[in-house]
């Protein structure tokens, strides 16, 4: 580090502008969830399908992950400070620009450009902590930057369906609006330029064939997880093409990036080992978080039949859990060693995972929370000791490098962790149908006795016009069908449990360092 890097201090106060471009990102992140239960509301006002309108979700994605690794490079092209306020305006507008569409493209178009501006967001708010905070203090900032990273996707369905219902799903846009204004002045007002991120405006070089091949890879691979399960994956050609292209575009970028003089964005960062194990790890963190933020308000809509709001209820205790979760492993860092910490996270994670699959179809409210709130646990131990450790060791000239891998890292996980949850459950419950479905049949003799006594219920206690014999099977089909939609939860939650067996191995590939001792270890 240079003697100029050694000697810059900040003319403002480190929280507040740590406060400042953490209401920012939350403001980003809320709006990749919170407009997920007001879908078939914007469907039916656009005149469009259901199907159609889930492009809006996908645009958004898409833009999203592109970004994320260029965004140091667009950050030391126009200034740090410059880039993140032209996201915020930018975004702010394209936010007033969806809550007034009157037409499906429109919307589609302004979510595109909603998701590329706030795309930077997130790795440019990493890279300020890492520059204002001293490497001591950089938990604390890291524990302020968790709530909206790990807070702000659960409550993004409670809030879009509150709005949803009590007013209307163009809200759900234009409330960015004085948010962002407000975020914009803030960052006017309190945000500088460290000298480093001053002098390498001098040294820019555009490296297109890097952007191209990381838009192409990034690009086709958000496109397939997203519309995987819609299209029925490799069964059709439309996947099929954008998984070649996905394939094509990320190994071209990679060994492009990693020959080339001036690459976009600088993949040596990965030759830290602290850095790419957490970034590995924070991978599988984010994998495992956004499954199970999409199975429990799933399970709760579609097989138990709670209304958008009152799913996004069960979610909420869970961040409550994260959040006081927090200040605790704080606290823990100076005294115990970080990968024991990320190992005890991963340890809670899969033994949440484990009691969740004591799953029954009659499950009550009180227990679902139950089940969310353990998954959470586990988040305050993992997010903020992984995110501290991963940049103890790196340059900190690499900071900006580093921050948008480690952001692309967790949210192109997160994204595959969503398809690969709701293909998981898709494809279980067709097996588990298909497998006792065979024990539904006139030769079995258990099954014609349940039949039967099906049919004497009906027939004795209830007015229900029709054969009893057939509406006492009818109700046994449906109940197989509500039994194998629960194991193929079940199944799912086992799968989350053994993936985060897998990676506490890895949290012992990490430096044996605590919080106070990280500065020495650089």
């Amino acid at each position: 580090m240079s003697g100029e890097e050694r000697s810059w201090a900040p003319k403002s106060n480190a929280w507040a502008v740590a406060i400042v471009v953490t209401i920012a990102v939350f403001m980003e992140i809320l709006d990749t969830t919170i407009v997920n239960v007001a879908l078939p509301h914007i469907a039916g006002s656009l005149s469009s399908s259901y199907d159609e309108s889930t492009w809006v979700l996908t645009s958004y994605l898409v833009a999203n992950g592109i970004v994320l690794p260029v965004s140091a490079f667009l950050s030391r092209t126009f200034g740090r400070k410059n880039y993140f306020m032209i996201c915020i305006l930018m975004f702010t507008v394209c936010s007033f620009l969806c809550g007034i569409a009157t037409e499906l493209w429109q919307m589609i178009l302004f979510r595109l450009l909603q998701g590329f501006f706030g795309g930077g967001l997130q790795p440019v708010q990493q890279s300020v902590l890492l520059d204002y905070f001293k490497r001591e203090d950089r938990g604390k900032a890291f524990g302020l930057s968790s709530i909206a990273i790990i807070v702000a996707p659960i409550l993004g369905p409670t809030l879009g369906g509150l709005i949803t219902d009590s007013y209307s799903w163009r809200w759900v846009f234009l409330i960015n609006i004085p948010i962002g204004i407000i975020a914009l002045i803030a960052i006017y007002q309190l945000l500088e330029d460290p000298p480093w991120e001053q002098k390498s405006k001098d040294k820019l070089s555009i490296d297109y064939i890097g952007i191209g091949l990381i838009t192409l890879g990034l690009g086709c691979l958000q496109v397939m997880m997203d519309r995987g399960e819609d299209e029925d994956w490799f069964q059709s050609s439309f996947i099929v093409t954008f998984a070649v292209l996905a394939a094509v575009g990320i190994v071209g970028a990679v060994y492009w990036l990693l020959y080339t003089k001036k690459p976009v964005v600088d993949l040596r960062c990965l030759k830290d080992r602290n850095f790419a194990v957490s970034s590995l790890l924070m991978g599988g963190m984010a994998l495992i978080l956004y499954a199970s933020s999409v199975l429990i308000p799933q399970l709760a809509q579609q097989q138990l039949g709670y209304t958008a709001t009152l799913s996004g209820l069960v979610m909420t205790p869970g961040a409550v859990v994260v959040v006081f979760s927090i200040p605790l492993v704080l606290k823990l860092m100076p005294s115990i060693q970080t990968r024991y910490l990320i190992a005890f996270g991963f340890a809670i994670m899969s033994a949440s995972f484990v009691y969740s699959m004591t799953l029954v179809p009659n499950i009550n409210f009180g227990t679902l929370v139950m089940y969310r709130s353990a998954q959470s646990m586990g988040l305050g131990f993992l997010f903020v000791p992984l995110t501290t450790i991963a940049f103890i060791t790196l340059p900190q000239r690499m900071n900006a490098d580093g921050a948008a891998l480690f952001t692309m890292f967790r949210n192109v996980a997160g994204s595959i962790g969503i398809s690969l949850a709701t293909t998981s459950v898709t494809e279980r419950t067709q097996a588990n149908s298909a497998h006792m479905v065979h024990n539904m049949t006139p030769l079995n003799e258990q099954f014609n006795i349940a039949v039967q006594k099906g049919a004497a219920a009906i027939r004795d206690f209830t007015s229900v016009v029709g054969d009893p014999t057939t509406l006492a099977t009818a109700r046994m089909y449906q109940e197989m069908s509500s039994q194998s939609r629960i194991l193929a939860y079940i199944d799912t939650f086992s799968y989350c449990a053994l993936v985060t067996c897998i990676l506490i191995p890895f949290c012992f590939l990490l430096s044996p360092v605590k919080s106070e001792g990280s500065a020495g270890a650089h």
